[in-house]
This record gives structure tokens, sequence and C-alpha cells, in this order.
């Protein structure tokens, strides 16, 4: 469990001053002049030391992604871009931050950009959010009118300046590359790579794109150091992380904990247990809708970090907890997501485009039992086609969650289409 004095994030649930003036009194905003005059190099560095992975689903370490941009200039800016695009379904923890602490992101922005060379961050807000834009854009005002933002930042000695973006509710652009062509004002589909951004991101300049959590927890880390973060949880797997548990548990929550916590307790200390019991537990998406279900008796054994659900064949993604007890339609629940792949998908990629419409409607036969058994297998092929063969990782996230059902679920499909053939071969004997 951790403690309250490790927590970074102290006002997640809005309890308190989100204006300046209240982030300064929680200790927000101390000596950053001081952090960023001890070198772009020493930031860097504590960052690779905290373990600190990316906080948006993929975990790439932060630190090394931070160093891939180049350490001279060749005459173009480098840029840092905020990906808060949240839309992957069941996750709610960055909206948590911009509404709540939004003085955590701004300053790590500062500090981040400063660490790569940026002059200019962009943060990039999903088109839903209107009311967490207004909050964000006015803790931007209060930053650039104290002069915390702007000429000599927080008289750190470095112009900084933060733009707002405001998407228009598109999911393919929460990927890197869709997102900055989006910001570019062109329609929001994936780049090939390479070249990667940190060589040729946002209007062709050097870019690094992190999520708004991995940016929000740089200044505290800093401060805190590098050592104390990466004390925390199991090794390759440190640090505090925001978990967004939903579905049915008897209190839905965003919290932040130690990575590595038990799921059962994560469940159990923060949302008051399941719904009838852990024995009502029918299945669990530990990361948001795009990474595999587990089943109930893999769940109650199940460590939140990245690398142990990822021996599962799941995942951390960005830890939105989706519980599922027994009086869920699991088959239903997959072909819920699907359609939801299907209606997001860009088109750019063929195995996408095609992939996704066929993987939807073999499910919704499934749901209604009307397939044939053999096109179980047929389903989990296509799946593998689609999976691995797209420039951007949205085919892999429609195919996860169909394959997690196959792989934990596939005797309840089997009994639901014997079922319906029975009840039709029973309707053709009684006529």
């Amino acid at each position: 469990m951790l403690d309250d004095k490790d927590r970074i994030f102290t006002n997640l649930y809005g309890m308190h001053d989100r204006s300046l003036a209240g982030a300064r009194a929680r200790g927000h905003w101390d000596g950053t002049a001081d952090l960023v005059k001890k070198g772009a190099d020493w930031i860097i560095q504590e960052v690779k030391d905290s373990g600190l992975r990316g906080r948006g689903g993929a975990g790439f370490p932060t630190g090394l992604k931070w160093s891939f941009m180049p350490k001279e200039s060749d005459g173009r800016p480098s840029y840092l871009v905020i990906n808060a695009d949240e839309s992957e379904p069941g996750t709610c923890k960055d909206r948590e931050i911009m509404r709540h602490d939004p003085h955590t992101l701004i300053e790590g922005a500062l500090l981040a950009g400063f660490a790569m060379g940026a002059h200019v961050a962009h943060i990039y807000i999903r088109g839903e959010f209107v009311r967490e834009r207004e909050v964000l854009q006015a803790a931007i005002d209060e930053a650039y009118e104290a002069g915390l933002l702007g000429r000599n930042a927080a008289g750190s000695g470095w112009d900084f300046d933060l733009f707002l973006s405001h998407g228009a509710g598109a999911y393919i652009c929460g990927e890197e590359t869709a997102l900055l062509e989006s910001l570019e004002g062109k329609k929001g589909m994936p780049r090939m790579k390479p070249p990667f951004p940190a060589g040729a991101g946002l209007y062709g300049c050097p870019t690094t794109v992190n999520n708004v959590e991995s940016i929000a927890v740089v200044p505290t880390i800093l401060r805190r150091g590098g050592a104390w973060f990466a004390s925390i949880g199991r090794p390759n797997n440190t640090g505090t992380k925001l978990f967004a548990i939903s579905g049915h548990v008897n209190a839905p929550c965003v919290v932040e904990e130690a990575m590595s916590i038990p799921l059962k307790e994560l469940i159990d200390r923060h949302c008051g247990g399941i719904r009838g019991g852990w024995e009502n537990l029918k299945a669990v998406i530990p990361g948001g809708s795009s990474v595999p279900l587990l089943p109930a008796d893999i769940a109650e054994e199940a460590i939140m970090d990245f690398d142990w659900l990822r021996e599962q064949h799941s995942g951390l993604g960005t830890a939105a907890v989706i519980v599922m007890d027994k009086s869920t339609d699991v088959i239903r629940a997959i072909w819920r997501l699907s359609k939801f792949y299907k209606h997001e998908s860009c088109g750019q990629c063929t195995p996408c485009r095609e992939g996704t419409g066929w993987m939807m409607r073999v499910m919704e036969r499934l749901v209604r039992g009307e397939a044939g058994i053999e096109e179980i297998d047929m389903l989990l092929d296509v799946s593998r086609q689609v999976e691995g063969h797209t420039i951007c990782a949205l085919g892999d996230a429609a195919a996860w969650p169909v394959q997690g059902l196959i792989r934990h679920f596939r005797d309840e499909i089997e009994d639901r289409i014997r079922a319906q053939q029975k009840g039709r071969a029973g309707a053709v004997a009684a006529e």
C-alpha cells in the first residue's frame, strides 16, 4: 500500500484549491528554477534512475525516450507534445489530473521541455473534455501571469511557451503520430515509422510525445529523487500509478497507488470489493479496453504491473480496471468493444479497415449463438492477421480483446452455439 506521504497527486479528488495558490501550498512550483539549473543531463538521468515507464499504455522507459532527442539543434526547433486525448474505454485518470491538479502537468511540461531542448509544448486534449480544457487553460493563464511560463519561465533562464489544442473526439488521435497529424491541421491518420517523432515529428521537427501522467509526475520525482520513485513497486515496474477502477465493484474510483499492488488488495481497499463478493467475479480487463481480459481465477492472483500482466498474455495498458461479475454476458461485452474499434479505425491499413468489421460481424453472430463452432478458430485466425500488420497499434487493440475471450471463454461460446443449434433442431422437429 502507498503511504500518504508518497502520493504525488494530492488533489486527485478536488477536495482542495486547484488554483496556482493552492498548488503552491501543496508544494508545487517549489524551486523549479533550481531544478532547471541542474541541467538537462541531470534531469534525464534522474528520470532514468526513477524507472518511470510511460503511463499512456505502452510502458516505454520515459528517460530513455527523452534521450533520443538531439542534443544539438540543426536549426530546427524541438517540441514536447503532451497526449491528453484520453479516449481508451474505461480510462479516466488523466482527466482527474487536468481538472483537479493541473499545475502538476504545467510544471512537468516546463521541466520536460527544458530537458529535451524544447521551448514550446503543445497539450492535445480530447474533444469531449470541454470542462477539463477550461480548467487547464485557466491554469496555463495563471502560470503566464505569475511568470512561470513565457520568457525566463519561473526565473529559470529558459523561455517556454505552452499551448492547448482541442481535438474533435477521434480515438485514433491518441496514437502519437495521428495526434501530430491532427495538431498540424490534417486528418488524424498514423504515420509510417521511421522516421520516429524524435527525428521528424511535429512540422518535421524533433518531437517527443508523452502521456499526461508521465509528465505530471516529473517535478515530484526531481524534488524527491529518482531513487525514491524507484523504491516503490517491483524492479522494472516502479513508482506510483493512477488506477481507474470501474464496472461491478461497490465503489468505482480513481486512486493513486503503488505500482505492483495486487489487484485483490486494490479493489478491496479502495472499491469496497466486488459486487456480490469475489466468488461472483467473472472477468477483469486490467488495462483499458484494448488489453485481453483475465478470468476470475487469474484475476484474483493478479499483480498490477507491466511485466506480470504481460506474462499472463494481457497488459497494464492505462491501468483502467474494468470489472465484470457473473451477471455479465462476456461475449456481448467483447462484441461491444469490437464494434468500438470498427467504428474508430481510420481505414488507412487494409487489415484493420476490413478486419475490424469482419471481427465485429462474427462477434455479433457469436452473441446470438448463430455461428458455427468452426468459426471460432476462423475468428482467431483473422485476429492474428490483423494483429501486428498495421501502421499503428489500433489493429492490435481490436484483436486482443477477441483473442482474450477465445483464450479464456471458448467453452461459453461453444455452449451458446450448441444451445442455439439444439433449439433450432427442436423447433424443426416440433414442426
